[in-house]
């Protein structure tokens, strides 16, 4: 599957378009514009508001239904900013209107949701098994880092239990949250990932 990369700017997360579905909408609106007739889901691998903040422009823009795991979702339901992080951006956390909520396993358009928490209770990966990709959001990076786990939330045994799953993947390429993807031996930047974190 082709993974289109629209980068993220300064603090602003990676979004990533993979058919019809747009991974993260943390850009802006006039970064997708272009794609927008394309555009049928949006699936958010978590619920930090540098992931989101523009989830519901973007889904209006493009017709779009919102989706997220179904432990984030309480986060923006309840428009909990200090879950959300939404204040640290001098914002509020956005009303985003879910279509529905994802599970560990569900697929969406040939993406595989993998349920990997650590960052947050509900982050996810998107795994394309055809093409060997994993869309990583804030679980691992493309240079070996992981997302913090000192935010509401966050675990360091949740995060290190989602590593030594995703490394029983054979992962060529990673498409992070943040930072440059990598297209080959993407399990190296997993196993880097694992030794930093204590793993062994």
């Amino acid at each position: 599957m082709q993974v289109r990369w629209i980068p993220g700017d300064g603090y602003w997360a990676n979004a990533y378009i993979c058919g019809d579905v747009l991974i993260d909408a943390g850009v802006t609106p006039m970064q997708v514009e272009a794609f927008a007739k394309d555009i049928s889901k949006i699936v958010l691998t978590h619920h930090h508001y540098d992931h989101i903040a523009h989830a519901h422009h973007i889904a209006h823009m493009c017709g779009a239904e919102v989706f997220i795991h179904e432990a984030d979702a309480p986060a923006l339901m309840q428009e909990r900013a200090e879950v959300t992080l939404s204040a640290m951006f001098g914002e509020r956390t956005p009303a985003i209107p879910l279509a529905g909520t994802l599970k560990d396993g569900d697929i969406v358009n040939g993406l595989k949701v993998l349920h990997t928490p650590g960052h947050t209770p509900g982050s996810i990966c998107l795994w394309d098994p055809e093409g060997e990709n994993l869309i990583s959001g804030d679980t691992v990076f493309s240079d070996g880092g992981v997302g913090r786990t000192d935010f509401p939330g966050g675990s360091q045994e949740a995060l290190v239990e989602s590593l030594d799953r995703l490394a029983g993947y054979d992962v060529q390429a990673i498409w992070p949250g943040h930072g440059m993807p990598v297209t080959e031996n993407g399990f190296r930047h997993i196993e880097a990932a694992r030794r930093m974190c204590g793993y062994y």
